[in-house]
Parts: structure tokens; C-alpha cells; sequence
């Protein structure tokens, strides 16, 4: 099995007492037996700090004999600063503005650099003047933007059933989109 990360990104770029709003989710995941309650050294960064694999995992994917039970890298971790979620291999920079519908990707990615340190939540279309938040335009590939992320370490392969992103995107209060990296 080869390493990887299914990470699970509100479309929001500066989410709203976001680390509150983690803990909800948290326990949320831990009434669930989906992780453990406490952290362990089972992730990948953060002093390899995690919340472990529990045995509800099983319920919440489509393939329950690829999760990581075995592995010494299974746990959740989570951001809470602005980050960039993308695919590390393979990734397009493409994207589209929702209004013109015209391809955007290098002018977007380009301002990255005024999204990333938090000057700006949003993008304008240069083709059509659309503005909207980064996470509100169109990607060929599923990515985020935002200063919340749910980094499940080695659980991409197991794929996660489309009831339970819905629910956690509930649980949250907004959309998210779920990023597949191999490492």
C-alpha cells in the first residue's frame, strides 16, 4: 500500500472560529468510533500527533480492508492555518471562472501569493470581473483553500462513502472537497 492522504477542505478560505468548529468535529468523529479520542504518535507531521484509527472508520468508506489498521501512520491530523490543498502529483493548475466560464487557472494560481499570507480572501475573473472567495471558482481537480483542513493520513485508498462527506460538510456548515494526495 502506498502512502497517501485523503484530506477533507471546507470551501472557505478564512472559515469562521475554525478551530471551535474542529473539536465539534472531533467529537463528533470520536462518538462515532471513526478515531480515537485521544492523540498518539500515528501521523505524519505535528510531532507525528494524531488521532488514531477506531474501528467506525469501517463504516464511513467503500473499501474497509484498504484502511491503515496495520500501519504506523493512520491518524487524523489538523490544520489551522492557511494552507493549499492540491494533488502533489500530477496536478493541472487549471480552473474556471463560474461566470464566463473561461479558463483562468495560471492568472488564479498566480494570486495565490496575495491569498496565502491573508490579504485577500477572494479572486476576480480578469476575462468577466466575477469576484468571489478562491474556493467559489471552478477546478478540474478537486482542491481547497482555507485555514482549516482534516488530514486523513493513509486513508485515500479506503474512499470515502459520499454520505459521510455530506455529513461531515454539514457538520461544518459548508461545502468541502475532498483532495487526494499520494506522497
Amino acid at each position: 500500500m502506498s502512502e497517501q492522504q485523503a484530506i477533507i477542505v471546507p470551501q472557505i478560505s478564512s472559515f469562521p472560529g475554525h478551530e471551535a468548529r474542529a473539536r465539534v468535529i472531533v467529537r463528533w468523529l470520536v462518538q462515532q468510533s471513526i478515531i480515537a479520542p485521544e492523540l498518539s504518535t500515528c501521523g505524519r507531521t505535528f510531532k507525528r500527533m494524531a488521532y488514531g484509527i477506531a474501528p467506525g472508520a469501517r463504516r464511513v468508506v467503500e473499501h474497509p480492508e484498504r484502511l491503515p489498521f496495520e500501519q504506523s501512520v493512520h491518524g487524523l491530523e489538523i490544520v489551522y492555518k492557511r494552507c493549499i490543498y492540491t494533488p502533489t502529483a500530477g496536478f493541472l493548475e487549471e480552473a474556471g471562472c463560474p461566470e464566463c466560464r473561461r479558463e483562468i487557472g495560471e492568472a488564479l494560481f498566480d494570486s495565490l501569493e496575495e491569498w496565502m499570507p491573508g490579504h485577500t480572501d477572494n479572486f476576480s475573473c480578469p476575462l468577466c470581473g466575477h469576484e468571489d472567495d478562491i474556493n467559489g471558482f471552478l477546478f478540474l481537480q478537486p482542491c481547497g483553500f482555507s485555514n482549516l483542513g482534516f488530514i486523513f493520513n493513509n486513508w485515500a485508498e479506503a474512499q470515502f462513502k459520499q454520505g459521510f462527506l455530506d455529513e461531515f460538510a454539514e457538520r461544518l456548515g459548508y461545502p468541502v472537497s475532498l483532495v487526494k494526495v499520494d506522497l
